[in-house]
């Protein structure tokens, strides 16, 4: 089977499907961020084009790690980041912060650690049940108006909430959790796909696939591959909107993962695969 390689998100924004989730490069150390940026640089080496942060990873290190390992940005480099979310000392750890004003700051905090004058790519990564959806993302569309974003998306979001939001602004991604296994969001992917919208899958690599359905590895040993990469071979050929980020802080696993683009499954080795989704 043959899939697209590349995808124009908002129509005019393109990069290639198979992206690079950044969230585990964490900096806490001298050694892990000299190792973060490491990987950050050769992810790029290798044709990334998407490369996926947020505030919460890290409270802005993250962002800041990318920056310092990639700026100034190499043309065609799309870092999309995540906003609603504030660090907290109590319960998860974590609140939501969709008041506009907060939004419009953490906005500005982003460009600023990221060397940007504009985010090509914004994602809300919660919506704010105490603040009106029209507020949430009236605030981020002004903040397009003004240059500041070039395209929105939304996280872990229904059918019925993306639908909403779409009713205030133009909607380019949907990051929701989903992969080989877990496909929850399966009707999200579908509203996405009859759209044109991008599905961005976290966690698009299940917890312990191979071990759990030999169906994994046995396509794999079929195409001379690893499980991780028929996982995400399966995820390309999901749909042409899907665009993977696995995530990894290993030189040895981020080459794994991008040469997963190159890897074409027949139909038999897809309806195969495509059978193994766990009811939720």
């Amino acid at each position: 089977m043959t899939a697209p390689t590349t995808f124009r998100i908002g129509g005019d924004l393109e990069v290639r499907r198979l992206g690079f989730g950044a969230m585990r490069l964490l900096p806490g150390t001298a050694e892990g961020r000299a190792a973060g940026l490491v990987v950050a640089r050769h992810a790029v080496e290798l044709g990334v084009t998407l490369i996926d942060t947020a505030h919460m990873y890290g409270w802005g290190a993250n962002e800041d790690l990318l920056a310092e390992a990639l700026h100034p940005y190499p043309e065609g480099l799309v870092i999309a980041t995540k906003v609603g979310i504030r660090h907290t000392t109590s319960g998860e750890g974590w609140r939501h912060a969709g008041e506009p004003a907060d939004l419009r700051a953490q906005v500005d905090e982003a460009l600023r650690r990221l060397r940007l004058d504009r985010i090509e790519l914004l994602q809300l990564h919660r919506l704010d049940p105490g603040v009106p959806l029209p507020d949430q993302l009236g605030a981020l569309r002004d903040l397009r108006d003004e240059g500041k974003i070039r395209h929105i998306g939304l996280s872990e979001v229904t059918v019925t909430e993306l639908d909403a939001a779409r009713a205030v602004v133009d909607i380019a991604s949907v990051q929701n959790r989903y992969n080989v296994l877990d496909r929850e969001h399966e009707a999200v992917l579908k509203a996405c796909e009859a759209a044109g919208i991008a599905f961005l899958p976290w966690r698009p690599l299940a917890p312990d696939a191979a071990d759990t359905q030999p169906a994994i590895t046995a396509v794999a040993t079929e195409l001379g591959a690893t499980p991780t990469q028929v996982a995400l071979a399966w995820l390309l050929a999901r749909s042409p909107v899907v665009l993977p980020i696995p995530g990894t802080a290993s030189i040895a696993h981020l080459e794994e993962n991008v040469a997963a683009a190159d890897l074409r499954l027949t139909r038999d080795q897809y309806d195969l695969l495509d059978r193994l989704a766990v009811p939720a």
